[in-house]
């Protein structure tokens, strides 16, 4: 039995960390809590979590689960979700969550909240903070119910410690031959880079539509996030515009960050753009626009053309 029963992402090799962020969550609701991993081959992603103070870590794997096709993970997922008997279904906030953790929802006919920061007791029952209109607003959600599915933005909560006595590990029997086959997978393309992923990322350097092509994001943006050894982000106009990839964009409709330090190279501060940057400790801001609404956020604000800043900027960082 568990309270919590938090769903943890991996790429197959090692654990996505902010998905660990969800166990913060789970330990200020209180009870005991589980981890569940699913997919194939993850004998080594197990043992990584023993010590992160879960009752259990609850491993489904099988070959039918080694691609993460979304209905057969729901219907796992709300499986054991009832044999645990969890109350409270947790992922991080991310494109994989929203796939899967819905459908999971639905067969477990639970209502669910996504990107929640904080919770509140109110009336002696839990409401969960969530931001609304692009982070302009908070919305305090109650839910009806035994059981609900929650999404937490990770950068909304610290990471939890790995200091605990390890847990058991548990594996779940399931029948492979009886899940879905509503959908099927005909091929993966990844992105190989040696610089660190988005969203773990302590420092970010990102674009917008003033560097006008590819080649060009990629010498002022990429180079001096490799002076950084920092990732890079880009608004949705540059991703548009075919200057980055869909997976570098930043804000509402991207990734959710909260680097150490935040570099904006020509962006102006859209709103669905700053919600995406807004729990950054610091944030640089270098635009030739004094009335960007950027500047308004910004930590360090820099007045001028980018395409003189930057290249001394780069050469400065690789002399010091």
């Amino acid at each position: 039995m568990a309270e919590s029963l938090i769903l943890i992402e991996h790429d197959r090799q090692q654990v996505k960390r902010p998905s660990l962020h969800a166990i913060t969550l789970a330990q200020q609701l209180g009870g005991n809590y589980a981890l569940l991993v699913v997919g194939h081959g993850l004998d080594g992603i197990a043992a990584s979590l023993v010590s992160y103070g879960a009752s259990a870590v609850v491993v489904a794997d099988d070959p039918a689960l080694a691609e993460p096709l979304a209905d057969r993970y729901a219907m796992v997922i709300a499986e054991a979700a009832r044999r645990l008997g969890a109350k409270t279904i947790l992922g991080t906030s991310s494109t994989f969550s929203k796939d899967v953790l819905p459908r999971a929802a639905a067969l477990l006919d639970a209502p669910m909240v996504t990107d929640v920061i904080a919770i509140e007791k109110m009336d002696g029952s839990i409401s969960y903070r969530r931001p609304i209109n692009a982070g302009s607003m908070f919305a305090n959600v109650k839910v009806e119910g035994d059981r609900r599915v929650l999404t937490v933005r990770a950068t909304a909560f610290e990471p939890p410690a790995a200091n605990a006595a390890p847990c058991p590990i548990s594996h779940f029997d399931f029948d492979a031959a009886s899940l879905p086959n509503g959908m099927q997978f005909i091929s993966r393309e990844e992105r190989r880079s040696d610089r660190p992923d988005l969203t773990e990322a302590r420092v970010v350097v990102s674009g917008g539509r003033p560097l006008k092509d590819k080649e060009t994001f990629e010498r002022l943006v990429g180079r001096l996030a490799d002076a950084l050894g920092g990732a890079i982000g880009a608004t949705r106009a540059a991703v548009d515009a075919g200057m980055a990839p869909n997976d570098y964009q930043i804000g509402q409709t991207g990734k959710i960050i909260a680097p150490e330090l935040y570099i904006a190279l020509g962006i102006s501060g859209a709103i669905q753009h700053l919600a995406g940057i807004k729990d950054s400790r610091i944030i640089v801001a270098i635009n030739k626009d004094p009335d960007a609404p950027i500047f308004q956020m910004a930590t360090y604000a820099l007045v001028g053309d980018l395409y003189q800043i930057v290249p001394q900027l780069i050469e400065s960082i690789r002399r010091a």
